[in-house]
C-alpha cells in the first residue's frame, strides 16, 4: 500500500500519510434492524474474527460493522507493519497520541455509519486499540469535530471499550469546555468500559483512569466493569455483559422480534 511518514515535502510542507482501510466485514441482523455498531479490532487483527464472534451474540437487531485497519509501520514495532488505527509508540500514559491516525480512523468509522437510515440508532465498539478509537470516536462526536477540527458528522447512541484506554485523555476537559454543545453530549452519551484485572498488554490501570476521565470530563453515564483473573483477551461473561448492556442502552427489542 501507499504510505508516506511525516516528512517534509521539497515544498517545506509536512506530507500526509495515505491511510489504505482493508476489507469490511458486515454481520447482518436476523431480526429488525434497530442499530448498527462498527466494532474495531485490535492491532495486527483483522475484521473478521471479530465479526465471527459478533455474529454469534444474541443481538438479532444490531447490524455489525467490522472494517479491517490500515498496514501502516508501528513505532512500538521498530517501524514493522501492522494493521492498526494509528500509531503507538508504547504504551503509557506519557505516549504522544497519533492525531493524524485517530483522526483518519474516527472519520472511516463515521463514513461507514452515513449511509444507515435514520431512525437506526448508531454505535461504535473496540477492543484494545480499536477500543481507544472508539472512545476517541465518542469524544469527537462529544466536540463536534475531530482533532483537525473538521466536522464530526455521525450521532452516536452508544460506545463500548474493552480492554483499552482514552487517547488525549488530558486535553479532554478544557476541550469540552470550550465548545457549547458538548457538555449536553457528553452527559448523555452512554459508554462501557470493561477490562481484565492482569491484562499484561493494555493495564488495569490504564482502564480504569479511562473511566475517571471520562466522568471528570462530563461524561455522565459511563459503566466500568473490571474481570479478575481476565488477561488482554475477552470471555463470555464480558461478551454477556456487552449483550445486556446494549439492548438496555439502545432499546432493542431482544430475541422476540
Amino acid at each position: 500500500m501507499s504510505f508516506t511518514g511525516p516528512s517534509l515535502s521539497s515544498g517545506g510542507r509536512t506530507a500526509r500519510r495515505a491511510f489504505e482501510f482493508g476489507r469490511t466485514y458486515v454481520v447482518r441482523p436476523k431480526g429488525k434492524h434497530q442499530a448498527t455498531v462498527v466494532w474495531l479490532h485490535g492491532l495486527g487483527d483483522n475484521g473478521s474474527s471479530w465479526s465471527q464472534l459478533l455474529e454469534t451474540l444474541p443481538l438479532p437487531n444490531i447490524k455489525w460493522i467490522c472494517p479491517t485497519a490500515p498496514t501502516q509501520p508501528i513505532s512500538v514495532f521498530g517501524g514493522f507493519p501492522s494493521t492498526a488505527w494509528f500509531d503507538v509508540g508504547d504504551l503509557s500514559e506519557d505516549a504522544s497520541d497519533d492525531l493524524e491516525g485517530l483522526d483518519a480512523s474516527a472519520a472511516h468509522v463515521a463514513n461507514l455509519l452515513s449511509t444507515e437510515p435514520d431512525d437506526i440508532k448508531l454505535g461504535v465498539g473496540g477492543f484494545s486499540m480499536g477500543a481507544a478509537t472508539a472512545l476517541y470516536s465518542a469524544t469527537c462526536f462529544t466536540l463536534g469535530k475531530y482533532g483537525n477540527n473538521n466536522p464530526y458528522p455521525a450521532k452516536l447512541s452508544a460506545v463500548v471499550g474493552l480492554s483499552g484506554w482514552l487517547p488525549c485523555s488530558k486535553t479532554l476537559p478544557q476541550k469540552i469546555a470550550e465548545v457549547n454543545e458538548a457538555a449536553t453530549r457528553s452527559a448523555s452519551l452512554p459508554i462501557l468500559l470493561c477490562h481484565g484485572k492482569v491484562d499484561d498488554v493494555i493495564q488495569y490501570k490504564f482502564g480504569e483512569k479511562s473511566s475517571v476521565s471520562l466522568g471528570s470530563s462530563g461524561f455522565r453515564d459511563v459503566t466500568f466493569k473490571s474481570y479478575n483473573g481476565l488477561g488482554h483477551y475477552t470471555i463470555p461473561d464480558e461478551m454477556d455483559e456487552v449483550c445486556a448492556w446494549l439492548t438496555s442502552k439502545l432499546g432493542l427489542e431482544g430475541s422476540s422480534s
